[in-house]
Parts: structure tokens; C-alpha cells; sequence
């Protein structure tokens, strides 16, 4: 199975951010913010839009450093 970046939910998102070590330091009305202690800057969702857009996960992957190999397995772990 190869992995694709379109149609991961909400809730997949957030556990491959939990897997990588980040935590939501705030959540308000439509957006959370996932921080890490080595990240420059925080990592955006939007809540309201489930699934979570392509180009929205190239970004989280971009900023965390994985490879489509890396998230896959990831994806295959949780």
C-alpha cells in the first residue's frame, strides 16, 4: 500500500502529531496549535475541516522532517 497524503482525518493527524512528540498548546475556536521543543514555529490545524487537506499534511510533514517512508510507517503504527 502506498501512502497518500489526501483524505487523512482529523484524528489521524493528531496521533502522528502525538507519535512525533508534539503537544496542542491551544485550541480555540478554529485552529489548534502543536508545538515541539526543536520547532521554530508552531504546527496550525484547522478543526472545522475534516479531512485534513493535502497541502496542510505536506506542511506538518515539511516541518517535522518525514519522508512519505517515515509517515507511512507511522500511519502503519497507529
Amino acid at each position: 500500500m502506498a501512502f497518500r497524503t489526501s483524505n487523512l482525518s482529523l484524528s489521524i493527524v493528531r496521533k502522528v502529531l502525538e507519535h512525533e512528540g508534539c503537544k496542542c498548546i491551544r485550541n480555540n475556536k478554529g485552529h489548534e496549535k502543536w508545538s515541539r521543543s526543536d520547532l521554530l514555529r508552531p504546527i496550525t490545524l484547522q478543526n472545522h475541516i475534516d479531512p485534513v487537506p493535502t497541502f496542510i499534511v505536506k506542511q506538518i510533514m515539511r516541518t517535522l522532517d518525514l519522508s512519505n517512508s517515515d509517515m507511512e510507517k507511522i500511519l502503519l503504527k497507529i
